[in-house]
């Protein structure tokens, strides 16, 4: 009995020691004038916003590669001058000129919306198939024809359900062999300026070596708030629809996501591997505001998340975890998550090694006693995390604003959606408020105007939390019942 009793308290005193061990080498990297220094360059005005695909991006790529290799980050096989994946991206450059004739009518301009096709001269009969549900294409003959429906949901008009709605209704259309989509608007006026807000201009996206087999497909919003169209539609006796859309222009972007890696101690555990993610990019250059500022520097948005991301490279170059890390630090997330959805289609080490992603995006912060982990509990690192931030002062707390849909907006949902836990560690707030709408997205969003006192705690809370996750020789994993789960299971192959 008291030699039971003699080995547990080796043990404890050890797990004690290792947890403190972990404490002091946290306190012995992160310091607030490494912080400040880091995020006063990468957020400075010479870097103009860091848009993806402008030289200023390029400059902060080499900047961070170069401050990898100083802190001893090893480059990842694969990769290109040590530390970069290279990552096609096109600018679509969408049609000026489209429109829209029915029967003998002529859609009004401003009531006219393109949202997909290119280079079409086409005339069609239509099929008016009420909101474009599955139950309206069944047994539907679409072929050579002009697909018609009512834009969003009968008990959903809300302008983000109209979106997802129409990329659904748009991909049935397709299936079924239509020549293109028209969706009639007759609902919620005051969505259609919202909706010219995100059309037109031009599109960011992954280059794909093959065209799509439905490149000649379109689909065009039709303003009928009056229901003159749908009357029109609905008649036995329907017009064909004549449609016009000029050609596209393309051009090939130049991207790279930023990779380095550290092996891991432990001889079983360095198979395993915690990811260390954040977006590097923003949203560029913009119309001056009141005070004649327009450039968008992005410290916020995302230069906290990128040196919160090489706060913890420096931890574990310098002292090594049982696991090992692999830090990824991405293009274009501002462009709709694309250099970590080309990551995680195209992995430079196997994704089902990838035991976490620990992923920093921020917005703001609007209460500095806390950090805010959008999917806290929903990874069975939970209490790693909460443990960290409690021992610098501040209290992990869950998404607190579940109506804004955050998990799925950043970087993280990719490697989610293949399996891999993947929590958000963000600056802390309680609600998307005066205080985070003044700097996020805007021009405001200057280092200057950060608590550096308040950085240093947090960026200390989430070094502590990567060292103890990829120390613990339990491996993490979603909590049961959780959206991707089942995608956990079948990646890692448990049953």
């Amino acid at each position: 009995m008291k030699k039971n009793i003699l080995i547990l308290s080796f043990l404890l005193i050890g797990f004690c020691g290792f947890a403190q061990n972990d404490e002091a080498l946290t306190r012995e990297t992160v310091q607030k004038s490494t912080i400040k220094g880091h995020i006063y360059f990468l957020a400075s005005d010479e870097l103009r916003g860091r848009e993806t695909g402008s030289p200023e991006i390029d400059i902060a790529a080499k900047y961070l590669s170069t401050t990898f290799q100083r802190y001893g980050v090893a480059p990842v096989p694969g990769a290109t001058e040590g530390y970069f994946q290279e990552v096609p991206l096109v600018k679509t450059i969408t049609p000026d000129a489209y429109s829209l004739k029915i029967g003998d009518r002529v859609v009004d301009p401003e009531g006219l919306l393109r949202l997909e096709g290119a280079n079409i001269d086409t005339k069609a009969e239509i099929v008016f198939m009420n909101y474009g549900l599955e139950k309206d294409f069944e047994d539907k003959k679409l072929a050579g024809k002009i697909a018609v429906v009512l834009a969003g949901r009968e008990d959903a008009q809300d302008w983000r359900s109209v979106f997802m709605e129409s990329a659904a209704k748009s991909k049935r259309a397709k299936e079924a062999g239509a020549l293109g989509l028209v969706e009639l608007h007759t609902q919620s006026p005051d969505n259609w300026i919202q909706f010219k807000r995100f059309t037109g201009g031009s599109v960011v996206g992954i280059k794909r070596e093959e065209e799509s087999s439905n490149s000649g497909f379109f689909n065009l919003w039709v303003k009928d708030y009056d229901s003159n169209f749908q009357k029109a539609v609905s008649d036995k006796k329907k017009p064909l629809f004549e449609v016009l859309i000029s050609k596209e222009m393309q051009i090939e972007i130049p991207s790279k996501n930023v990779v380095g890696m550290v092996e891991g101690t432990d001889p079983e555990l360095k198979n395993e591997y915690v990811i260390y993610s954040a977006h590097y990019d923003h949203i560029g250059v913009g119309k001056p505001n009141a005070e004649g500022d327009s450039i968008y520097n992005g410290a916020r948005d995302n230069a906290v998340g990128v040196v919160t991301v090489m706060s913890a490279a420096e931890s574990i170059a310098k002292n090594p975890t049982k696991r090992s890390a692999l830090f990824i630090l991405f293009t274009a997330e501002e462009k709709g998550l694309l250099g970590s959805r080309y990551y995680t289609e195209n992995p430079l080490l196997p994704l089902e090694q990838m035991v976490y992603c620990f992923n920093s995006d921020n917005g703001g912060y609007n209460d500095t006693s806390i950090a805010t982990i959008v999917g806290l509990g929903r990874t069975t690192a939970e209490k790693h995390i909460k443990e960290a931030a409690e021992t610098f002062g501040l209290t992990a707390i869950d998404d607190p604003a579940g109506e804004q849909g955050l998990f799925d907006r950043s970087d993280n949902v990719n490697f989610a959606k293949k399996g891999i836990p993947a929590p958000t560690f963000s600056l802390g707030f309680t609600a998307f408020d005066a205080e985070i709408g003044k700097y996020y997205h805007q021009q405001a969003d200057n280092p200057e105007t950060m608590d550096y006192d308040y950085l240093e705690k947090f960026f200390s809370a989430f070094v502590l939390s990567a060292r103890l996750i990829a120390n613990d020789s339990e491996t993490p994993f979603w909590t049961e019942g959780d959206k991707y789960y089942e995608a956990g299971k079948a990646l890692y192959n448990e049953n």
